[in-house]
């Protein structure tokens, strides 16, 4: 695996890369900032594509955020990490928030973006957004309260469960835990208003034109069973796969199963032409 450290405007981004193949960017969600890496390990994605990954401002190896956040900004930092990997197109993957950064990506710059998969897109613009909403100026209430390491407990059991920490212990986060602290504070004052401001319509969704995949879990709850409707409505040639009892941590809790459906789509929406490399052959167990 190699790791970089990647230069965009105002900041440096660690960033890494293994494998070989064709090119598949898995964007940072929030607050846990290697959610994505028990998915980026399994053997099905490395030994057919090549995996990039990297963390967002204010995450991990990243510096840190200056100035109100931008989901916008954050789709520009992604073509940065993959111009600066010599990446010209990739198939890219959002998980919970940064579907909202892929979505932006994938219509500002239809060229880099082959295919687009959504893991449970945030619940913005659902019938859930208001309850969302709410929540989410609860947890700036707790935030300024009880600190970020108390409020992020809070947060992430009622995202993702009582059982959390566990998850995350599955997942191997404990690095991602113990910068809780500093991610939460990112998370609430950056990534949040970046989020709660974002604009996005289904008049953008109508104009993509790339293959669209949407992975949720059967148990996440009703705020994420909106978004899928939402994936649903706005994009009517939806490719889409439930993962049976995984929750909105199925990233950490289920890795093999959505690794598993993401190899499947990506080597049926191949970059190659018939007269170019041979399309990756996936084992579908």
């Amino acid at each position: 695996m190699r790791t970089i450290r990647v230069a965009v405007e105002g900041a440096e981004l660690e960033a890494t890369s293994e494998g070989a193949g064709e090119p598949v960017i898995l964007i940072q969600t929030a607050l846990l900032a290697e959610e994505f890496a028990a998915v980026a390990r399994e053997p099905v994605l490395r030994k057919h594509f090549r995996v990039i990954r990297y963390h967002r401002r204010g995450y991990s190896g990243s510096t840190d955020v200056a100035g109100p956040g931008s989901i916008v900004r954050d789709a520009d930092d992604c073509r940065g990490v993959a111009s600066a990997l010599n990446v010209d197109r990739a198939h890219v993957v959002g998980l919970s928030f940064s579907c909202a950064i892929a979505l932006t990506l994938a219509a500002e710059a239809p060229a880099l973006v082959h295919t687009l998969t959504l893991v449970e897109p945030p619940p913005v613009y659902t019938r859930s957004e208001a309850s969302f909403r709410a929540a989410s100026a609860a947890l700036v209430e707790d935030y300024g309260l009880s600190g970020p390491e108390q409020a992020a407990d809070r947060f992430l059991t009622r995202v993702i469960g009582p059982a959390w920490r566990e998850d995350a212990g599955q997942g191997a986060l404990l690095e991602t835990t113990d910068q809780l602290p500093r991610a939460m504070v990112t998370f609430v004052e950056t990534d949040m208003p970046a989020l709660l401001t974002w604009q996005f319509s289904r008049q953008h969704a109508s104009r993509l034109t790339q293959p669209v995949l949407h992975i949720g879990g059967s148990d996440s709850g009703p705020w994420f069973a909106d978004s899928h409707d939402l994936m649903l409505d706005w994009f009517p040639d939806l490719h889409d796969h439930v993962i049976r009892g995984a929750t909105h941590s199925l990233a950490i809790t289920h890795p093999r199963q959505v690794a598993a459906a993401l190899a499947r789509f990506l080597a049926a929406n191949p970059m190659s032409t018939p007269d170019g490399p041979g399309r990756p052959t996936v084992d579908q167990r």
